[in-house]
């Protein structure tokens, strides 16, 4: 079986051969951009080259790219989410094109690594009528004859959306399918209508691997495709073909013509193994045996857990706490050896907050003494050789790992007491009453935090786990009582569910705004906020609705929300009574807990009573404690990245401006 390093270095050497320089990992801390907390994707470092500027190694370039995502943190647990990763990328900056591009990945998959044909899928651009951007028949094509010279019949598809696949499925034969709408479409605005003027851009052609062992789980949709959440397709590969430039009238092609290919190296590895479970790799293998032993249990692949939608009891296996453990002290160790020490600000919040999160799982396993360090210790030997400056940040990364964990020791044990103990007052309440109580009071969750030091977002992971949703604002009260800061002091403040003041957090959170009206306009007035969590790399929101949201759905959401961003509509705050501003309209889910005077949050004109109308001048009003940005044109292009279950009755959107 080849290792994940002999796959890495298999990799390079392959592209060394086709004469690319090969280049050093850049920091997870990206170096002058403002734009982002970390470097998230291989593509991240390559940008200005890809834009033109020359670069100094040529027109060939190739690496393995560390990268982290805080946005994946709450999808870890299932077969194939981490939240940090290697990618495998090489470039042509005004080189080689689809030809070459598509025939050396088939080469190197196929038969540098051994990754049997018949279980590769592949998708392609279905063009834009639209735009007028042609369909990619050469990608197709290519592809069919890589196949069919390995007598694998290669049926090229029109599958359609993602929700056709679901409702379609899968016919004998077919192995190339053509995605609807922006799936297989490259920009760094997303789909075709926000890509930025002057940028380039392009169709792009995915690979997925299909584990042959794994059944299909209806939840999902009834049928299987390639784009199917399920975990028995994993995407291993993305080659994106920079064809065009955006102008201000449409897209021209260009000149200068560039390939950008990310495969995930773990991904890779898991399918080289044919086994879904990306836990199982070598690379996760010693530290996984350390942690058996210092739990005194087994990690045990479940072929049920596989997808993205956990449901609340899923989160009390065993397997989801081995793979968070897993994840969060390996990207843990890299993040501090790259600079990321933890603390209650910018980059250093994430780390803090894997620590913490991997502390409490490990409780859940039944740790009970430090163990952090010796995780980390496994992941350092593992890659030392790869990665030197982990070695060379050994006692550094250890020594800030123990205290860490021995801070947070200190109140945790305690806190998730008080936790099971509102558990237990809800079920003596449903008992009594029979009312089932499915949120935590604002108040409830402050204790928490306050007394037992659980980020806000610890009580979320844990209210989710249990199928309930927590009162938010109610929390945001609680903690500016106790805080006392003056509004000039707004910044230090935690509310609206951001976990910094950044001027991206910042326009997440009056994203969310936006993004609630839109809601109740679509689905109707019922649409309740149900929670939200804004970092700079994302926001996620919950709210009340039954059923999962059609493509239909989430598209005029989207049309709704950047229609306000494009309307450029002006954001004001006024204080008034609590009273007069619900009998204006004004949304407040709380009524019983706001203070006599709130301050209530307008979208557009404050004097006008309509809302929820992008042809009025009043978007949304909300009470809200802010902040907000002072017109909605500095957002950007709004695209929702994820609707899925949070727990009963309740949805939960994550979003991305771009």
């Amino acid at each position: 079986m080849i290792s994940s390093h002999d796959i890495r270095k298999k990799y390079l050497d392959f592209l060394a051969e086709k004469k690319h320089a090969i280049v050093s990992s850049a920091s997870l801390l990206p170096d002058n951009d403002p734009t982002t907390l970390f470097t998230g994707s291989g593509m991240q470092p390559m940008v200005p080259y890809l834009l033109g500027q020359t670069h100094p190694q040529g027109t060939r370039i190739a690496d393995s790219q560390k990268c982290f995502r805080a946005v994946d943190m709450d999808e870890v647990g299932d077969n194939r989410h981490t939240t940090f990763f290697e990618m495998l990328g090489n470039w042509s900056l005004g080189d080689y094109f689809k030809t070459e591009q598509i025939n050396w990945m088939w080469k190197f998959l196929v038969e540098h690594i051994g990754l049997d044909p018949n279980k590769l899928y592949v998708t392609c651009y279905a063009g834009s009528k639209k735009f007028n951007i042609a369909k990619d028949l050469e990608s197709a094509e290519l592809w069919k004859k890589l196949f069919n010279e390995k007598n694998i019949e290669a049926k090229i598809v029109e599958l359609g959306s993602e929700e056709d696949g679901y409702k379609r499925g899968m016919n004998k034969g077919e192995r190339i399918f053509y995605y609807e709408g922006s799936k297989n479409w490259w920009s760094r605005g997303g789909k075709e209508e926000t890509t930025p003027v002057g940028d380039p851009c392009g169709p792009d052609s995915e690979m997925f691997y299909m584990f042959e062992n794994i059944e299909h789980d209806k939840k999902f949709g009834e049928h299987c495709h390639p784009n199917c959440d399920c975990g028995r397709f994993t995407e291993i590969g993305n080659n994106v073909f920079m064809a065009y430039k955006k102008t201000a009238s449409g897209f021209e092609e260009l000149v200068q013509k560039n390939v950008d290919f990310g495969g995930g190296l773990e991904r890779i590895a898991a399918a080289v193994n044919d086994n879904p479970d990306m836990f199982l790799i070598d690379l996760f293998g010693t530290a996984r045996e350390k942690l058996e032993v210092l739990s005194g249990k087994k990690y045990i692949f479940e072929s049920g857990n596989l997808g993205f939608e956990k449901e609340p009891e899923c989160w009390k296996k065993d397997v989801y706490a081995f793979r968070v453990i897993l994840d969060h002290i390996r990207a843990a160790t890299f993040l501090i050896a790259d600079g990321a020490i933890p603390d209650n600000k910018d980059q250093g919040y994430f780390t803090r907050r894997l620590l913490r999160r991997a502390v409490r799982f490990g409780l859940q396993l039944g740790i009970e003494q430090n163990f952090l360090a010796d995780i980390s210790r496994t992941y350092i030997e593992t890659y030392k050789d790869v990665y030197s400056a982990l070695e060379t940040m050994q006692e550094k990364i250890l020594l800030e790992m123990n205290a860490e964990e021995e801070k947070f020791r200190k109140t945790l044990k305690d806190g998730l007491k008080e936790f099971e103990k509102l558990l237990i007052g809800f079920q003596k309440a449903f008992e009594h009453t029979g009312n089932k109580m499915t949120e935590i009071s604002g108040k409830q969750a402050f204790k928490l935090y306050d007394t037992y030091g659980f980020p806000y977002e610890m009580t979320e992971d844990l209210a989710h786990e249990h199928g309930l949703s927590i009162d938010k604002q109610g929390f945001d009260t609680a903690f500016e009582k106790h805080k006392d800061l003056s509004r000039e002091g707004a910044e230090q403040k935690f509310k609206g569910g951001l976990a910094d003041t950044s001027e991206m957090s910042v326009k997440y959170h009056t994203a969310t705004h936006l993004l609630h009206i839109a809601l109740r306009k679509i689905l109707g007035d019922h649409v309740e906020q149900k929670g939200s969590n804004i970092t700079p790399d994302r926001l996620r929101f919950d709210f009340s609705h039954d059923e999962k949201m059609t493509d239909e759905q989430k598209k005029q959401v989207e049309d709704l929300v950047n229609g306000a961003i494009a309307r450029d509509y002006s954001v004001s705050w006024q204080e008034m009574p609590v009273e007069e501003a619900l009998g204006q309209g004004v949304i407040g889910l709380f009524a019983d807990k706001y203070d006599d005077v709130v301050k209530v949050y307008t979208v557009g004109d404050p004097n006008f009573p309509g809302q929820a109308n992008p042809e009025e001048p009043t978007f949304s009003r909300e009470i809200c404690g802010g902040p907000h940005v002072e017109h909605t044109g500095v957002l950007g292009h709004f695209r929702i990245t994820k609707e899925e279950s949070s727990s009963a009755g309740i949805r939960r959107i994550k979003a991305v401006l771009e």
